[in-house]
């Protein structure tokens, strides 16, 4: 800590000289003017009043606070018992609030910022406003940065740490004036700003309080000795970026300003309690539980500690002092995050020394000044055998990473959105969140306790601009105090939440001795979690976890077969849920419920981070990297990566991650003789509250259902079932489906009763009858057809009275298709054929739009087109031969045309070169309809989009969607509304015309009022967005063969790619489909 006189310190206000110059402004001497009595001198802390700032402080790796207060767990003094029981600060007569406007100034550059802003004289008349909690940049201050890999002012500064640049180094001075409560006179009152980025200059009634970064934990500053009785003139001033941004360079928006719960509150001035740690244990085969309670306060203070049951009931109690006391609780209930049972600690501060009398008294009677509740959740965490274990069982991680961001609101985000959430995760199945890569608001982590969520507490540094070499900074000494210090300020303020089950060191720093240190001394602070340090690897002394990120399938599978591998296997990022994306789940927890040594994992990531805008035309779309302005650096839309969408709908991929996350599955043992098991994933619950609904399906229809009222199914067990299923009923030739549903009896916190949490389909029994199609007509004048094909016409047509079907001879491509004088084709439309999707995040992530762009539009070169007229059975044949010299294939559209109107069309590629092509993205035909025949009817999986790697969590059954509802806004347009396993679809306007599709083999299928073309991103990205894109004049129906998957392992390497078995390989394929007229 640097001291300077007041006056020298303010001298200094001008900036040291960077590599990256900017106007400089001159040093400024200021004296506060005006002298204040403050309502008592602090007991800690300064003293004296604070000597004022350097003003290097923002560009030196050394000095990271001044004169903050130490780092404790949190908790509220309440007043009163009254006030502990309600259990919100915010009612207590100890909290004033800060939240509301402030008066603002916002400056371009750090050397432009106001320097005598916080005296009580200053006018700041023409000042804005900006609320707090607020983000400067979501009210007209700045542009959101979206970056992935480089600090903030890439490409505009050279990196040289500690210094920073002055250069759109934006500064926001706030000022406001608030009166005390006369009640609080003669306390100590303490600042809490809850989250303030990049970091803080506080002054009171114009004289320096102190100084902090680490943006993502509360500082908190004594305001005792500057505050005087009524109205205090608050200041403080932030940087966009300081020293401590080198050590925040985290993948998602780079925001400036405050968040989080941010007031003042009062407290004794002589009896109080510093810190509460507090470390549950689990005794005698887990039967048992210990908490050891460790305190720090003053001499002469006594502490009483109850222990109250969830019901409030007392358990058990002790009277303590200073240090540490332990309590034991027999037959203790224990928490997990399927059984998240809390107890309540509830410690009142007793001022002993206002006793007249040493003599015990009863607790109701004694002198209280103070009363705090902490959240006691009983469980223990180990690592033995290689894999983690809570309360002794090896629990799977269904994880997810959780990035703190609101559409609106950005860093700040409301308690109400916190509860959406974890409502989504338990909807979802997830059962754990790594804080990435930050800590998170507190209140979020007694919301994973009270509702049962694992959480990987993570602090706040990544350096990842400086990459991993041997030559990165973040090794080097000048960086050690600032890691160290995030973990420590993690670990000190949120030790004692259950939830917490790991500590992480970070994310996406060069390891070294730094994170050595800073794991050693988490050990040593808190011997009962594990510590977790992605860039550890596997074999490092700095991690008890193997967490690395974005392994694949193949890798995981070698690393979980190897019994020399010591740690458990646990991926803090993976399945990178960017856009279309999460193909290749399946075969993840495949591995994942194969080996014990493998435990799960964190998808990439929870919510995609777009803001909520609108673009030059009035059109709301939620923005992404480089949407704001051209100047700054940006990684485009890779910040939107979520399993749900930024308003909180899940993304279609969400459906699949839910289904393989489920923690009940139906297993079938003789499906004809109603016979399945029932397997009880959870660890710590059983199944009395969810019972079974069983479906029977013919040919997509339910036919039969019941329910299993009492499954009686304990943890980690099955139980055989038998449903009264008749068969006897059901029709030997149709296709049987049995649907199995697992609903909740009873509501559960956030979910309603009869909410589906699990479910299965097994087919029952194969069947063809639902492809049928009509008989031929009978061969009359009406019916009879006529072949017209005059190699002077420009087109092939063949016709009877009710319809008119016509073929380009140019292009041997379907140009009319009339059906009792109304069109199938709309106008100027065809059926061609069409072996490209737009490109999804995953594929240009894999260079696959250069890579495989052969397959974009190919030439068709018309070889040969000729018809056959087979009069005995009143059918004409179409046959079009065409040459793809792109990819060297021959393709043949085959056309056999029926008396009813009906058209079976056989497409077939056949490879005229063993040279190796680029994989197909799709293979099958795009027929342009009429506009208005939008109204999809199909029997295959659905509702929700699916594709090759991606539909098992869709049932086979009948749906009906409309075009629009088939497509997906996802932030930037790509691929969307394919549905796979498809029997048979029906297309039609809302009258009911159109047509009917059937296959001898599963297909897949879609239909929108979006182009390919349009959809497809190009050669590289743009700055586009769905709700952009225009609307084709056509309903485009694609009919496929098959559709290359979707891939996740990652979205920017060739393992973006879905996995080989999922591909289309170059090779032949011959698809046959029927095209049926419906009145």
């Amino acid at each position: 800590m640097k001291k300077i006189l007041f006056w020298v310190a303010l001298a200094a206000l001008g900036l040291q000289t960077q590599a990256h110059a900017g106007v400089q402004s001159k040093p400024k001497r200021s004296v506060t003017k005006g002298k204040i009595k403050p309502i008592m001198k602090s007991p800690e802390g300064p003293g004296n009043m604070m000597t004022g700032p350097t003003f290097t402080e923002w560009h030196d790796l050394q000095v990271n606070t001044l004169n903050r207060m130490p780092m404790h767990t949190n908790f509220f003094p309440f007043k009163n018992y009254e006030e502990a029981k309600m259990g919100d600060p915010k009612r207590s007569e100890n909290y004033l609030s800060l939240h509301g406007d402030w008066k603002f100034n916002w400056v371009e550059n750090a050397d432009q910022r106001p320097t005598r802003f916080y005296e009580t004289n200053f006018n700041d008349a023409a000042w804005g406003t900006m609320p707090v909690p607020g983000i400067w940049e979501l009210n007209g201050y700045g542009d959101p940065v979206y970056l992935n890999v480089g600090f903030a002012w890439r490409g505009h500064f050279k990196d040289n740490p500690p210094q920073v640049p002055v250069k759109d180094n934006h500064v926001g001075s706030y000022r406001r004036t608030i009166t005390l409560p006369d009640a609080w006179q003669g306390k100590q009152v303490i600042a809490h700003f809850g989250s303030v980025t990049s970091n803080i200059y506080l002054w009171v009634n114009g004289h320096f309080v102190g100084y902090s970064e680490d943006s993502k934990v509360a500082p908190e500053f004594d305001l005792t000795p500057y505050l005087k009785k009524g109205e205090n003139l608050i200041a403080f001033q932030c940087f966009r970026w300081c020293d401590g941004s080198y050590c925040e360079d985290q993948d998602f928006w780079r925001l400036s300003g405050v968040a989080r719960d941010t007031y003042l509150y009062a407290r004794d001035k002589k009896a109080y309690l510093e810190d509460l740690r507090i470390t549950p244990d689990l005794t005698d085969n887990y039967a048992n539980g210990t908490l050891t309670v460790d305190a720090k306060t003053q001499k002469g203070v006594v502490l009483n500690h109850e222990l109250l049951d969830a019901e409030g009931n007392l358990v058990t109690s002790m009277k303590a002092t200073n240090g540490k006391v332990q309590l034991k609780v027999p037959n203790v209930k224990k928490w997990t995050a399927e059984t998240p049972y809390l107890y309540t600690l509830r410690t009142t501060v007793v001022d002993m020394r206002v006793r007249k009398t040493n003599a015990p008294k009863k607790m109701d009677t004694d002198e209280y000044v103070a009363v705090t509740n902490q959240k006691v959740g009983f469980r223990k965490v180990e690592i033995r055998n290689a894999q983690l274990l809570v309360n002794g069982q090896p629990v799977l991680i269904k994880g997810a990473n959780r990035h703190e961001i609101d559409p609106d609101g950005g860093y700040v985000v409301s308690r109400e959105r916190m509860i959406q959430d974890i409502r989504i995760m338990k909807q979802l199945n997830i059962n754990a969140v790594r804080t990435c890569h930050y800590p998170d608001d507190p209140m979020w982590y007694d919301l994973c306790d009270e509702y049962g969520i694992y959480v990987v507490a993570e602090a706040n540094q990544e350096s990842h601009g400086f990459h991993y070499g041997d030559e990165a900074p973040a090794k080097k000494p000048m960086f050690a105090l600032q890691i160290l210090q995030r973990n420590q300020n993690n670990v000190q303020t949120y030790f004692n939440h259950p939830s917490i089950i790991t500590w992480s060191l970070g994310n996406e720093t060069a390891d070294g001795p730094n994170f050595a240190a800073a794991y050693k001394w988490i050990k040593g602070y808190d011997p009962s979690r594990p510590v977790q340090w992605e860039r550890g690897g596997e074999d490092s002394p700095s991690t008890d976890i193997a967490c690395p990120m974005y392994r694949t399938h193949q890798w995981c599978e070698e690393y979980a077969r190897n019994n020399s591998n010591p740690r458990p296997l646990i991926q803090c990022e993976y399945n990178h849920t960017m856009g279309n994306s999460s193909g290749g789940f399946k075969e993840y927890w495949d591995l994942v419920r194969k080996y014990p040594k493998f435990q799960g994992g964190f998808i990439w990531d929870f919510v995609d981070q777009g803001l909520r805008a609108k673009d030059k035309n009035g059109v709301e779309i939620y923005k992404y990297g480089g949407d704001y302005n051209d100047y700054d650096p940006s990684d485009n839309n890779f910040n939107c990566n979520g399993i749900i969408s930024p308003d909180r709908v899940p993304n279609p991929h969400a459906y699949e991650i839910a289904y393989w996350h489920q923690n009940i599955w139906a297993e079938p043992v003789d499906l004809k003789a109603g016979k399945i098991s029932v397997y009880n994933e959870n660890f710590f619950r059983n199944l009395d509250n969810y019972k079974l609904v069983w479906t029977v399906l013919k040919n997509g229809k339910a036919v039969q259902t019941g329910e299993v009222e009492q499954l009686n199914v304990e943890p980690q067990q099955r139980r055989e079932l038998t449903l009264p299923i008749k068969m006897e009923d059901l029709c030997p030739h149709a296709e049987l489906m049995l649907n199995v549903d697992f609903v909740l009896k009873t509501a559960e916190p956030l979910l309603d009763a009869g909410s589906r949490v699990a479910y299965n389909q097994f087919e029952m029994q194969q069947g063809a009858c639902f492809r049928k199609t009509p008989k031929a007509p009978a061969v009359d004048k009406d019916t009879r057809l006529s072949l017209r094909d005059k190699s002077s016409e420009s087109q092939i047509v063949v016709s009877n009275k009710r319809f008119t079907v016509a073929f380009d001879r140019a292009s041997g491509l379907l140009a009319t298709y009339d059906v009792d004088g109304k069109a199938l084709l709309g106008q100027g439309g065809t059926l061609k054929p069409n072996f490209w999707r737009a490109v999804t995040d995953n594929d240009m992530g894999a260079g696959v739009q250069k890579s495989n762009r052969i397959w974009r539009e190919p030439k068709l070169q018309l070889v040969t087109i000729n018809t056959m007229f087979d009069k005995k059975n009143n059918k004409a044949d179409v046959h079009a031969e065409y040459d793809m010299p792109e990819v060297g294939a021959q393709l043949t559209l085959t056309y056999s045309i029926m008396a009813d109107g009906s058209m079976r069309v056989t497409q077939q590629m056949t490879p005229k070169t063993a040279n190796e092509q680029p994989f197909l993205l799709r293979y099958g035909m795009v027929m342009q309809l009429p506009y208005d025949m939008q109204v999809s009817e199909f029997y295959g999986r659905g509702p929700i989009e699916n594709y090759a790697d991606r539909k098992l969590s869709q049932n086979v059954g009948i749906y009906k969607q409309t075009a629009d509802e088939q497509f997906y806004p996802y932030i930037r347009p790509q691929e969307t509304g394919t549905k796979s396993d498809i029997r048979w679809w029906k297309q039609t306007n809302d009258n009911g015309f159109g047509f009917r599709i059937v296959s001898p083999e599963l297909f897949s299928a879609s239909a929108l009022h979006y182009s390919i073309a349009d959809l497809d991103e190009g050669l590289e990205k743009a700055q586009r967005h769905s709700p952009q894109v225009p609307k084709s004049k056509y309903t485009e129906l694609c009919i496929d063969l098959g559709q290359t998957g979707v891939g996740g392992v990652n979205s920017w390497s060739k393992e973006a790619i879905a996995l080989p078995s999922y591909r289309l390989p170059y090779k032949q394929y011959t698809f046959t489909f029927m095209l049926v007229p419906q009145k």
